[in-house]
């Protein structure tokens, strides 16, 4: 009786293999003898274990990369070699794209839609390095997805993050080789992450439970849409309380019948120390919003909502951060004019400077809210108040070179937009502190405050101490209340030492 290895089922099997490999050569020609050898071992070791090439996948390469080798005239040895991997899974590739393994119908199938990304990456006015480098990183996303068969449905952030971190060997040329620790690793999460939200704005895959806050959780859906119903809240309040929410919803309880004063209570006390006061008090404000909305819902009892603690805010007991008005002229002038990046943060600092706006103020800016003629700005400012305010000459010609000389031409009405491509509107107002910070830095300014709100603080304590008084002031800044100007009568000095009282004991 012949042994299996001699049966004539068996010399059936070798030839078949051996005519697969050769139809692999004849189609890839510039393949070494290396991947061929790769090539053949695979098969041999599949076959003698009994699994069928339709039923390949990454998982069987890396079964294979690590079986104890008794191959007959291949080595442990060659598994350990970086190359041997890549070229196993080259050659599975290879079997995928000739329909020789079978892909579930769920599988992400991301390739075909690469030319369609490389056009919008065209469109959107990248330099031929950067169209480049995030056609190559999302060919590798798809590369990756395809051979870990990924589902279309189960494209989420915790997939990107763990593409971002895997030892490649997903036989694509330019992707060959381990990672290495600290490199790589952003690059491959920013680009698959452009990749992943390209193919949801297009429709292409659909859209996934993780990429919109608000679907991390059916409750934060109904509670988005009662706070627009019910409390009428801007786009931005909306986005701040959704993120809050979704960073505890999962200790709060599976359902609001699991809500108890144990978990409400370890919320707001259990925050890291690295959470500053105002963090803190958002958590409270959103806790409690959020448990009103169950209440009304009927799905938890009233009495949860006095298990909250409070956060204590005591008004008046900080002093407001400034700059001496010499030295924000200093750092006005230090922002030059000489590249795109310097003309905007320049009229950015201009604004801050003159007008005492908030960051937000500056984000929502549109270019149909300057009134030319009246030499006018439109803010939006806070609860949607819209306000018109008197534009100086000098910010109002450093906005003018701004948007005549630099401002790429695009389709949104945003004034201030990212300097890079694709030109889009800057995401938040914190990106107006985060510039402040740059222009400081640039220009080699020290020990000073930080953060675009400083501004506002310096000229209105410059204008109290000019001799205005805090109802100029607030409504200069646009306050609705005379309490919250009150802050700024503390940073003058002269004025607290009129009122001061003479120690006991001493003369004066």
């Amino acid at each position: 009786m012949n042994s299996p290895s001699n049966s004539p089922l068996a010399d059936r099997a070798g030839a078949d293999e051996l005519a697969l490999v050769r139809a692999y050569f004849a189609d890839n020609p510039r393949l070494s003898a290396g991947a061929l050898s790769a090539a053949r071992h695979f098969l041999k070791w599949a076959r003698a274990r009994k699994i069928p090439i339709r039923d390949f996948d990454a998982s069987a390469v890396d079964k294979f990369l690590r079986h104890r080798c008794r191959c007959g005239r291949y080595s442990p040895a060659q598994l350990r070699k970086p190359v041997y991997a890549t070229d196993t899974r080259r050659f599975l590739s290879y079997l995928e794209a000739t329909g020789l393994v079978m892909i579930a119908d769920d599988v992400a199938r991301l390739g075909q839609y690469l030319e369609a990304y490389a056009g919008k990456l065209s469109a959107a006015g990248y330099s031929k390095v950067t169209h480049s480098m995030r056609l190559s990183q999302a060919r590798h996303f798809a590369e990756w997805a395809r051979q870990m068969r990924v589902s279309v449905r189960g494209i989420d952030e915790a997939i990107i993050v763990q593409f971002a971190h895997h030892d490649c060997r997903c036989g694509i040329k330019t992707k060959r080789g381990k990672r290495v620790e600290g490199s790589g690793t952003w690059g491959r999460r920013r680009g698959a992450r452009a990749f992943v939200r390209f193919l949801r704005e297009e429709r292409l895959i659909p859209a996934e439970a993780r990429d919109c806050i608000t679907a991390y959780d059916p409750r934060l859906t109904e509670f988005s849409e009662w706070l627009r119903r019910e409390r009428g809240v801007t786009s931005e309040t909306l986005r701040r309380y959704l993120n809050e929410a979704g960073r505890w919803l999962e200790r709060l309880g599976a359902t609001p019948k699991d809500y108890n004063a144990a978990a409400i209570r370890s919320i707001v006390l259990d925050q890291g120390e690295e959470r500053s006061r105002s963090s803190v008090r958002m958590t409270v404000t959103v806790l409690r919003s959020f448990l009103r909305f169950t209440i009304v819902q009927g799905q938890c009892s009233p009495s949860l909502l006095h298990a909250v603690p409070p956060a204590v805010r005591r008004r008046l007991s900080t002093v407001p951060r400034t700059i001496p008005t010499a030295k924000i002229e200093e750092i006005i002038a230090s922002c030059r004019t000489d590249t795109p990046v310097e003309i905007r943060d320049r009229a950015i600092l201009l604004l801050l400077a003159r007008l005492a706006l908030r960051a937000g103020d500056i984000w929502q800016l549109r270019l149909s809210d300057i009134d030319w003629r009246a030499s006018r700005l439109r803010l939006h400012g806070k609860g949607r108040r819209g306000e018109m305010m008197p534009l100086p000459q000098d910010a109002g010609d450093a906005l003018l070179a701004y948007i005549e000389d630099v401002r790429p031409v695009v389709a949104t009405d945003r004034i201030f937009l990212r300097t890079q491509a694709p030109f889009t509107p800057l995401r938040s107002a914190a990106e107006i502190a985060g510039i402040v910070s740059r222009v400081l830095n640039r220009s080699g300014f020290t020990g000073l405050p930080t953060g675009s709100h400083v501004f506002r603080h310096s000229l209105a304590s410059a204008w109290l101490r000019g001799g205005a008084d805090l109802d100029q002031i607030g409504v200069a800044l646009r306050h609705t209340s005379r309490d919250t100007t009150a802050i700024y009568a503390k940073v003058d000095v002269e004025m607290l030492a009129g009122v001061a009282q003479p120690w006991p004991g001493c003369a004066s």
